[in-house]
């Protein structure tokens, strides 16, 4: 009897296989899989990159999503898709779903599929930089409806501040400085201080605020993280404040953070869990409504951070804030 119920149960984990089989049996689902491995994509967005109709490729992701592949993302009023965030090895469905990521992700994307990411991405980051030229003056309130700056500059720079024990760090970078609030901690505690902002309104006002705190060992550069990985530069501490649920491709910043640190490096991040008060993406230019902390695990990891401390803040308006340290190679004695 033992050996029949045994044979049954291998049939049974046997059969729940073949749906994640035949929903990617599929070479347009699969290109989907592909182009998903680190990026959260809408409807109308996969319509756009694979060039068919909205009808079907919803009908893909439905399938899809229905086998465990994909799974959706409210983003205010529009639906996104990324790759489960939850795998377990143990369980067959999902150790095969890896199988399948892994399978998938073997081989480079096509160029013509790579330029029209970058069109996507570049038209986020056009939305995202044209709301800051228009609000720039009211920078600091429009924040300030979700989070005071002292809500999350303070811990990050106490976690720094742990880390900078007997020696400065060398070199530091800002990512999105804003108006350069962070900027007279990072001046403290590191030689010399890059702050990188893509808007020239906002990167005025961190010049102000360098001013007159006279901060004279920061070098202010308008750009994005492909300005700084051109120039051969390389960091200590990468600092990211509240940053991104603003840029198009938060995955992204972690690869370039990796490539722009040097070993022993660290990561600094706050920004904010999930949530679904879509009225941040209107008042206050949110791209992304927050984070699941496993996101974020999960992007440092295939950058090849480890993650190191965490700390979370909740708000009395329902936010919460994450603050994340994630280390290049081992935690290096300071």
């Amino acid at each position: 009897m033992t050996t029949l119920n045994a044979h049954v149960n291998q049939i049974s984990s046997v059969d729940v296989l073949a749906p994640i089989y035949k929903a990617s049996g599929d070479p347009l689902r699969l290109e989907v899989l592909r182009v998903l491995r680190r990026d959260t994509f809408g409807v109308l967005e996969l319509s756009q990159l694979f060039d068919m109709r909205q009808s079907g490729m919803s009908h893909h992701l439905k399938v899809m999503h229905k086998a465990g592949l994909v799974e959706p993302q409210r983003e205010g009023n529009a639906i996104f898709y990324r790759r489960p965030l939850h795998l377990d090895n143990e369980k067959p469905t999902d150790l095969t779903i890896r199988q399948i990521f892994e399978a998938v992700d073997s081989a480079p994307l096509p160029a013509h599929l790579q330029d029209k990411i970058e069109a996507i991405r570049n038209q986020r980051a056009d939305q995202s930089q044209a709301f800051f030229s228009r609000h720039s003056e009211q920078f600091r309130e429009q924040q300030e409806l979700i989070a005071a700056f002292d809500l999350y500059a303070t811990p990050v720079a106490d976690m720094i501040r742990k880390r900078t024990r007997k020696t400065l760090w060398q070199t530091a970078l800002e990512i999105g400085p804003g108006e350069g609030g962070f900027l007279p901690v990072l001046s403290e505690l590191s030689e010399h201080v890059v702050a990188l902002d893509n808007s020239r309104d906002m990167l005025a006002k961190a010049t102000r605020t360098c001013i007159d705190e006279r901060l004279n060992n920061i070098d202010l550069i308008e750009g994005v993280t492909d300005t700084l990985l051109a120039r051969g530069d390389a960091f200590d501490l990468v600092v990211a404040n509240m940053v991104l649920h603003h840029v198009p491709s938060p995955a992204d910043i972690f690869l370039d953070a990796a490539a722009l640190m040097n070993n022993g490096g660290c990561l600094m991040v706050s920004d904010l869990c999930r949530h679904d008060q879509n009225w941040a993406k209107e008042n206050c230019g949110d791209l992304w409504l927050g984070f699941e902390p496993e996101e974020l695990t999960a992007w440092a990891a295939a950058a090849g951070l480890k993650a190191g401390e965490q700390l979370f803040i909740g708000l009395r308006n329902g936010f919460q804030i994450q603050v994340r340290e994630f280390w290049k190679t081992q935690l290096p004695l300071r």
